[in-house]
């Protein structure tokens, strides 16, 4: 269980962020239709809320998402993402200026305005893929990227999810991508295998067992499987009802090398990663 052999360090605007312990990074959704409804927040005052709850429970990082990637979700214009995503940065930014603050986003103008807005890393689901400015844009402004890997778009990755080799497959991908980021000069790259997007069920458990092999492209690692459809489908329940089997997820993830836990449930995966650690430190 002991953790090795990853980059334990990303380069925040010049500050360095330490993953030895791992971190939790908070959902922050701005959209009117994310799959998990409570989580959504459509007032000035409810995004106020969400973010002093986030922080009171213990998370370092916050990630704000003003486009629902769940399947089936429909477009949205870019100036309608612009138009949630920049007055919630600001708000962050007002009641929690040592916030991390996460943009969930393809699109690379809308990372640009969001990190001139005061945002701190981009979390691109498409890995690339839905804007080739992409990478271009996070070098040169020189934030760290997560690199999520997503088999089609939101639209369709769920219709009809196929593999010859899920795990070579997932990791040739990221590793070409990463290589390719190292390449442009993008120093600090987090890697999510992406569960949910575009994936099975059981590929996303295959994915979960084995969670540990990505750590071989010497990237931190982010988890979201936060009250997802491997959760409350394999469970027979719904979102509402998959908080248990998320933290369990979540500890598995810890488990088998997760750096970043990304949640709806902050104090919960706060104590999944201090119960982990008191297991470290009693080996």
């Amino acid at each position: 269980m002991r953790r090795s052999g990853v980059s334990t360090t990303i380069n925040v605007k010049g500050r360095l962020v330490s993953l030895d312990a791992p971190q939790v990074m908070g959902i922050l959704n701005v959209t009117p239709d994310s799959f998990f409804a409570t989580s959504r927040c459509r007032s000035e005052e409810e995004i106020r809320q969400r973010v002093c709850q986030i922080r009171q429970e213990g998370a370092t990082m916050v990630d704000i998402g003003a486009y629902s990637s769940r399947p089936g979700a429909e477009d949205v214009a870019q100036g309608e993402e612009l138009r949630r995503l920049l007055p919630a940065i600001d708000i962050v930014r007002e009641e929690w200026p040592e916030a991390i603050i996460s943009v969930d986003t393809f699109r690379a103008e809308v990372a640009r305005r969001a990190v001139e807005a005061g945002a701190d890393i981009i979390n691109d689901i498409s890995g690339g893929e839905m804007d080739p400015e992409m990478f271009s844009a996070v070098a040169d402004m020189h934030v760290p990227y997560i690199l999520m890997h997503m088999q089609g778009t939101p639209r369709d990755m769920q219709k009809a999810p196929h593999y010859d080799n899920l795990m070579c497959e997932v990791f040739r991908s990221l590793g070409e991508r990463v290589e390719l980021l190292h390449e442009m000069g993008v120093a600090d790259v987090i890697l999510d295998p992406g569960f949910g997007f575009g994936k099975t069920m059981e590929q996303n458990y295959e994915m979960m067992a084995r969670l540990g092999e990505f750590r071989l492209l010497d990237c931190p690692i982010l988890a979201g499987v936060s009250r997802k459809s491997m959760v409350y489908r394999l469970l027979d329940s719904t979102p509402e009802e998959s908080l248990n089997g998320t933290t369990v997820l979540n500890t598995i993830a810890l488990m088998n090398g997760a750096s970043i836990l990304r949640v709806h449930d902050v104090k919960e995966a706060v104590e999944a990663v201090k119960i982990y650690r008191q297991c470290l430190i009693s080996e």
